[in-house]
């Protein structure tokens, strides 16, 4: 839709990127707040499990950001490649 009243590609593919990788720093609080918890669950319970590494999170979380930008350049890349016309007469 936005490219038939006129935006760019590049535009539309950006628009797509901010919103997963607003939904995807999302996720990653909700999961380092879970990860903590359970660490914290794991340090009382086993012995020698330590409750927070921090290499390790910061590691997890760039691979996942990393990886959720990648898994949502496609799509976006594929949205900004289609004619507005076709598009407008699908919807």
């Amino acid at each position: 839709m936005r490219l038939a009243l006129g935006a760019g590609r590049q535009r539309v593919i950006w628009l797509i990127l901010r919103e997963a990788s607003l939904l995807a720093v999302l996720g990653l609080g909700i999961g380092l707040a879970g990860s903590v918890l359970v660490g914290r669950t794991m340090q009382s319970t086993l012995y020698g499990v330590g409750a927070v590494d921090a290499s390790v999170i910061v590691s997890v979380v760039v691979i996942l950001f990393l990886t959720s930008l990648f898994a949502s350049y496609l799509p976006a890349r594929r949205a900004a490649s289609i004619d507005p016309m076709q598009a407008l007469r699908t919807d």
